[in-house]
């Protein structure tokens, strides 16, 4: 995250906000923020917020993500809003909503949906 410039803005159980400001190294030829770079804060976004519904001592991987890309992500921001759709003891389904910022409004540009795994016990993968 701090490649991309991106920062947790919001957490509480089971919703975590991270935002970006758009720069020149992470965007694509068109100058929109490439979707690299939305799609890790989107991740990042959907796994910190079924993290954040874990007991301590447990970690979080994705297994697999789905996203749609809907509109350029341009703006004077761009906002991924992560939220946990189910907590189980093993699997977690969340979505987050990435949205650009522009004028005080905000226009919703990507939607993720993502299955992570609870972790525990493993080296290596300490949260």
């Amino acid at each position: 995250m701090q490649t991309l410039g991106a920062d947790l803005v919001h957490v509480s159980p089971g919703q975590v906000e991270i935002a970006l400001t758009p720069r020149p190294e992470i965007a694509q030829q068109h100058g929109f923020v490439h979707a690299g770079a939305v799609s890790a804060i989107a991740d990042s976004a959907a796994g910190y917020a079924a993290l954040s519904v874990m007991p301590a001592g447990r970690g979080i991987l994705t297994t697999e993500f789905k996203i749609n890309l809907l509109a350029p992500a341009a703006g004077t921001r761009i906002v991924a809003r992560g939220k946990v759709v189910k907590a189980g003891r093993t699997l977690t389904l969340a979505q987050t909503e990435v949205l650009a910022e522009n004028d005080g409004k905000e226009r919703l540009v990507a939607l993720l949906t993502a299955t992570l795994m609870t972790i525990e016990g493993r080296d290596g993968i300490v949260d």
